[in-house]
């Protein structure tokens, strides 16, 4: 298997363990009901998304446990956003800690959706033996990625202007309208305004 290609399957079970103990932590802060439903629900897949890898290691013969200068630097930073919630807990604003772990969440989410665009790319455009097993996996986890961090960016926003003293629109509008592309939450975002009306 190519080292890179090694390396980029080992950031993202690296990540989606990570995402595991960012999403613990990020249900306790939590203060919206919706919110909470949402992140207890992302809890669930991102825990089967660490099974969907540990089946990719399994099928191609790889070490998951193989440590590399990048999968130290993934976990440095799920660590890092997950004491940066601890933190805001600590503070004692819970309104606060809720505003910290949806940016913290949404950090994650961030490198997590690059990890299966990537992947993506390397399931369409690869030849080999390992090609149809990331397919597979891509196929089963993608989309739920997808609506991860589209949903997560609205969920902040909106926090956010909460927070500012702002009318929020809560659920966000991509929860609203199960944005799932970065199109589709550009425009979820341009219709918070009518949703305000």
């Amino acid at each position: 298997m190519n080292k890179q290609i090694n390396e980029l399957l080992l950031q993202a079970l690296e990540t989606e363990m990570g995402g595991v103990q960012i999403y613990t932590t990020a249900l306790k802060c939590v203060q919206n009901k919706d919110l909470k439903e949402e992140w207890e629900k992302y809890l669930e897949q991102t825990t089967h998304h660490v099974e969907v890898m540990e089946n990719v290691f399994g099928a191609l013969g790889l070490d998951p446990e193989q440590e590399t200068p990048g999968r130290l630097v993934v976990r440095h930073i799920g660590e890092s956003l997950v004491k940066a919630m601890e933190m805001a807990l600590q503070d004692g604003e819970p309104k606060a800690a809720e505003l910290v772990a949806a940016e913290c969440v949404m950090l994650a989410e961030t490198k997590d959706h690059a990890n299966w665009q990537l992947m993506s790319q390397l399931a369409t455009h690869s030849k080999g033996a390992g090609t149809e097993i990331l397919a597979g996996a891509v196929e089963e986890v993608e989309d739920e990625e997808d609506e991860h961090l589209y949903h997560t960016k609205g969920w902040a926003r909106e926090l956010w202007i909460q927070s500012l003293g702002m009318q929020a629109v809560l659920p966000p509008p991509e929860e609203e309208k199960d944005v799932k592309s970065a199109m589709a939450q550009a425009k979820a975002e341009q219709s918070r305004e009518q949703m305000l009306k």
